[in-house]
């Protein structure tokens, strides 16, 4: 016969995620034994803590809690005892152990490590949507990134828009072909938005003549001819003039450079 499952009341002033993952990984060394997780979030008021408790006492769960308000988490502790329930406090004796060595009160402020995973997870949404739009995919969402990037082959628009994500800027970026129209989305686009991308053509030959080689193919094909490319560079320019887009040379620069400057001159930073 299997043993009944053991409750486990898990209390939180924030999203509760810091102790489910602490509890959960204390488990990892009891797995013959079944367990029921309760989280308990945004407990911030004394009566939150006093029902929670009522409910843990019913199923005489283990109590394990992360509060950082000092006079909370004792009344967590209090009541546990009272109730004869066995409760762990996960938080405060680290908080008064770091307080001790920084010589410094914690702020007691909920949810502070809520905040930064927010922004982990706003970089990796950034990310996930530069991916998909990179290289004209999806010129339907173009109005959804924070940047559109605009260029010929080969003019660092990637590895500018990978670099531009991993600091949380969703962006886009359509490559301009010579006989094709770029996609109707990209003018519909707040022009303050979209940086426009040149280079230099002899730079532009060694570095699509580079690309060739790695693929195995002739790097004097005509993707690195220098005249193919000073034509294609001049249609660029032409085209780029007829809109009233940020043009930003990349020619002989870092991208860590280049992403500078275009946050700069779109007024990002």
């Amino acid at each position: 016969m299997s043993a009944a499952a053991q409750d486990i009341y898990l209390l939180s002033d924030a999203t509760g995620e810091t102790a489910e993952k602490m509890v959960m990984a204390a488990l990892t060394q009891f797995r013959d034994r079944p367990v029921r997780l309760k989280r308990v979030n945004n407990v911030r008021t004394k009566n939150q803590v006093y029902e929670s408790l009522d409910e843990a006492l019913d199923k005489q769960a283990l109590v394990v809690f992360t509060i950082v308000n000092r006079d909370l988490a004792q009344l967590v502790h209090d009541e546990c005892d009272s109730l004869g329930l066995v409760s762990i406090d996960l938080l405060t004796p680290l908080l008064m152990k770091v307080a001790h060595c920084l010589g410094r009160s914690p702020k007691e402020t909920p949810g502070l490590l809520h905040g930064i995973d927010e922004a982990y997870f706003s970089r990796i949404e950034a990310i996930e949507f530069t991916v998909k739009h990179d290289d004209g995919q999806e010129p339907r969402n173009l109005y959804q990134a924070d940047i559109v990037l605009v260029g010929i082959s080969r003019t660092s628009k990637t590895p500018l828009s990978i670099y531009l994500a991993h600091r949380g800027w969703k962006v886009a970026n359509v490559p301009l072909v010579k006989g094709i129209d770029p996609p109707q989305q990209l003018f519909e686009v707040d022009p303050k938005r979209v940086a426009a991308l040149v280079i230099d053509p002899q730079r532009l030959v060694e570095v699509r003549a580079s690309r060739l080689r790695n693929l195995g193919q002739d790097p004097k094909a005509a993707y690195a001819d220098y005249e193919e490319i000073e034509e294609e560079l001049k249609h660029a320019k032409k085209f780029f003039r007829q809109h009233p887009w940020t043009v930003v040379d990349v020619s002989s620069k870092a991208v860590e450079e280049t992403a500078n400057e275009v946050l700069v001159r779109l007024g990002l930073k």
